[in-house]
């Protein structure tokens, strides 16, 4: 496997932020996440509150390089009055995904509904930029979710807002395996 951490002339590393209240901000870092296995890069995607076994966890064992893990139940996440299981399950998850992007087994982390974590107080901003500005030199890093912190907002390399124009559930049509998971 081809990773770009061993090339000689390996580009600097990236923070790239997917926010905004469209639909596809994991779609996107997923792609991207895809482009990089292409090209025989490690990646590692960690989807903070969510516990459904989504589509891209289920293809992992189909994706050698792809490694995908859960921080989060299957429930939603009281943002004025958090579950500690959800408080908990957040900063463990942080701590992979911060040993992650420091020890150097990945090219690419993708931190799922980070920019929610840190909206919702789960996780302070300012410790967040703070580790992710001495470790993502080693590998690129991807932000999703909604309301993206203006912490991680400027530090970012590129930051894509994703704006809902027209969404299916306006219509009544529920949430479809393949489509939203």
């Amino acid at each position: 496997m081809i990773s770009h951490q061993n090339s000689k002339n390996k580009p600097p590393c990236l923070l790239m932020v997917y926010t905004g209240n469209g639909k596809g901000k994991t779609t996107a870092a997923v792609g991207q996440a895809v482009r990089a296995l292409g090209h025989g890069y490690r990646v590692y995607i960690i989807h903070f509150l969510k516990g459904r076994d989504y589509g891209e966890y289920l293809a992992a064992e189909h994706l050698p390089g792809l490694t995908v893990e859960k921080a989060g139940r299957d429930a939603f996440v009281n943002r004025e009055n958090p579950d500690p299981v959800d408080i908990e399950m957040v900063r463990n998850g942080w701590e992979r995904a911060s040993q992650a992007v420091k020890n150097g087994d990945y090219d690419l982390v993708v931190m799922d509904e980070l920019n929610v974590v840190l909206d919702f107080g789960l996780l302070d901003p300012e410790e967040v930029c703070s580790k992710l500005s001495r470790q993502h030199r080693f590998c690129d890093v991807i932000t999703t979710g909604r309301n993206a912190p203006r912490e991680i907002v400027d530090m970012a390399d590129l930051v894509s807002e994703i704006k809902e124009i027209k969404h299916h559930y306006q219509e009544g049509i529920t949430s479809r395996r393949g489509i939203e998971y």
